[in-house]
């Protein structure tokens, strides 16, 4: 892990996974994406460093789910249900933790968040990452 001032405290829904991550550029590296298991279950993620996840509490209660080549490895809690962060497939030393499960954050916190293009995976096609958009959130109250 990094410095203690880099490090996030996370945990899930019900309180049985906690977990400190530490972010590789803060949240400049959040994004959501549009394969079929990302597009269902609409996540804002941001990416860790290597080794960036740390389990304080609950591994036991982490379960995982891998699919299409098995690469990514995606975890959540067993209890609640909520997925608290994933291996990444096309990094597979590095992760992505789920913005909503870190202490006092919310995807709604972010005006904008980049939508990568995950149906023509880089692994997949050879070609570089592609950004299928944007995602904006406008609240209510100010537009």
């Amino acid at each position: 892990m990094a410095n203690e001032t880099d490090v996030l405290a996370g945990r899930c829904h019900c309180g049985a996974v906690r977990f400190e991550a530490s972010l590789s550029d803060g949240f400049n590296t959040i994004l959501r994406c549009t394969c079929s298991y990302c597009r269902m279950r609409g996540a804002v993620v941001a990416m860790a460093r290597t080794g960036g996840v740390r389990i304080l509490e609950g591994e036991d209660a982490l379960t995982s789910y891998r699919f299409h080549t098995g690469a990514a490895e995606h975890f959540f809690c067993s209890r609640c249900g909520i997925y608290t962060h994933h291996q990444r497939r096309s990094d597979p030393t590095g992760y992505a933790v789920n913005v909503a499960c870190l202490d006092g954050i919310s995807p709604f916190d972010f005006a904008e968040v980049p939508v990568m293009d995950g149906e023509n995976h880089p692994n997949d096609t050879g070609q570089p990452s592609r950004r299928a958009g944007t995602l904006r959130y406008v609240r209510a109250d100010q537009g």
